[in-house]
């Protein structure tokens, strides 16, 4: 039985099992594994109003799940079809429910660094549109500024950019835990295409994920900034579509462009709706049958206990098995919400996309040539110039932390293994799932 529009319905006291669902038999899922998109069509309904469990949709669920005598539900969907999930399966006893993790933000905390299904062919997709844009920079001779979408994380934007050879990719992750402003983005971006100008291409594509928007601070300042309010979703979130992201960093460059009689051409694009419903890639075909699969077998097989079913999971896939993760185990202790997984900036693939963007980093103004060149062509003494720059953020120092922190632990790990090795209390073999599927 398939269900209409996620959540919106079967929580609506306006539910009607023979308007808003439909039988999944063969007729009508033969073929649909090549197409993009829903045949059930989606919705951002929420179970939580003003911050706590909406009982009465809840309440809803429950009497639309015994109207049609189902005992089991799966889910497909982000972090709040996810958290949404999670709230059926602990407010009504007796009922199974598994979770798909489905969204093109890649942000659900899913083991052994596997994506989410969706992603991988919404990254193929906005590679070539960045490979097109990027052949249309260099024949033109401008700039693009790409905003990717990825409300909490910024992986659709590095997978993209790492792809397709963008000149620099701005991530939220990059900032850490504080804030950024404005002009630090646009610091980022503009020793970028100074340093691109000085390597003989004054042209280029930056991609930043619209994430970077809730780096700014308070959304009611940013909404001041505009001059008109922010709309917010279902589930609380300001609509960062709504945030001309790309126009406020175009404006503020070409400011400061015009401050120094310098011309220049950008064109601001969004990449995000274009993406999500594209037919999948060989990768996602297959890798959604295993999760469907896997999330009937987990409902209804024999190979786990009766009290983790009722508990529900999240379903992963994890070195070719199934490995479902209890919801309990990715919730974020504080909000009470799913875990969101962002990209790691301490990781290898991070530093090798770094590696191949054009950035200006703080340690290059010491070079005296450099330095000399970059001063001239933004018209400004050397001193001054460094000195607008010593804000650009030091993210290459994280690697430094990161290899003097492992050579310490080397140091001190010398002469102390633990007896038993590497099978001792507390250690995990390379390999070995970080949440146990409990099996029986």
């Amino acid at each position: 039985m398939g269900i209409y529009n996620g959540f919106k319905w079967i929580s609506s006291a306006d539910f009607e099992p023979k308007v808003h669902t439909i039988t999944l038999d063969r007729k009508v899922v033969n073929g649909i594994h090549f197409k993009g998109g829903s045949i059930l069509g989606t919705a951002r309904d929420s179970l939580i109003k003003n911050g706590k469990i909406d009982t009465e949709k809840v309440n809803n669920v429950k009497k639309a799940m015994e109207i049609m005598d189902i005992g089991y539900l799966v889910t497909t969907g982000g972090d709040d079809t996810a958290f949404s999930a999670s709230i059926i399966s602990k407010e009504i006893k007796n009922f199974y429910v598994a979770h798909v993790p489905k969204t093109i933000d890649n942000d659900l905390p899913l083991p052994g660094e596997m994506p989410t299904f969706g992603f991988q062919t919404a990254r193929e997709l906005g590679t070539d549109l960045l490979k097109n844009l990027l052949e249309d920079a260099r024949t033109t001779g401008r700039w693009y500024f790409v905003v990717a979408m990825g409300r909490s994380a910024g992986h659709l934007a590095l997978g993209m950019g790492i792809a397709a050879g963008a000149t620099l990719t701005i991530i939220p992750e990059q900032f850490g835990h504080g804030k950024t402003t404005l002009k630090s983005v646009c610091d980022i971006i503009e020793g970028s295409m100074l340093k691109r100008k000085l390597q003989g291409m004054d042209w280029g594509i930056g991609v930043i994920a619209e994430g970077v928007a809730y780096k700014f601070g308070d959304f009611a300042q940013l909404e001041k900034v505009l001059g008109r309010p922010i709309p917010k979703d279902p589930h609380g979130h300001p609509r960062l579509a709504a945030v001309p992201l790309g126009d406020l960093l175009k404006r503020e460059i070409e400011n400061r462009c015009a401050a120094r009689d310098k011309k220049i051409t950008i064109v601001t694009k969004d990449i995000g709706y274009e993406l999500r419903c594209a037919d999948p890639i060989s990768f996602d075909i297959e890798y959604t049958r295993e999760l469907g699969y896997g999330a009937v077998d987990f409902l209804l097989g024999d190979d786990y206990k009766a009290d983790f079913k009722e508990a529900g999971a999240m379903i992963s896939m994890l070195e070719g098995n199934l490995n479902p993760i209890p919801f309990h185990q990715i919730m974020d202790p504080d909000s009470g919400k799913k875990t969101i997984r962002l990209v790691n900036t301490y990781s290898y693939n991070y530093k090798v996309a770094r590696a191949f963007m054009t950035l200006l980093e703080p340690n290059e103004l010491n070079d005296p040539t450099l330095l000399s060149k970059l001063s001239s062509i933004t018209k400004m003494d050397e001193n001054t110039f460094k000195k607008n720059c010593a804000n650009i953020p030091k993210i290459e120092m994280i690697f430094q932390r990161k290899k003097r922190r492992r050579r310490g632990e080397e140091k001190r790990g010398r002469g102390e293994k633990k007896k038993g090795g590497r099978k001792g209390r507390g250690m995990r073999r390379r390999g070995e799932p970080k949440w146990p599927n409990q099996t029986r």
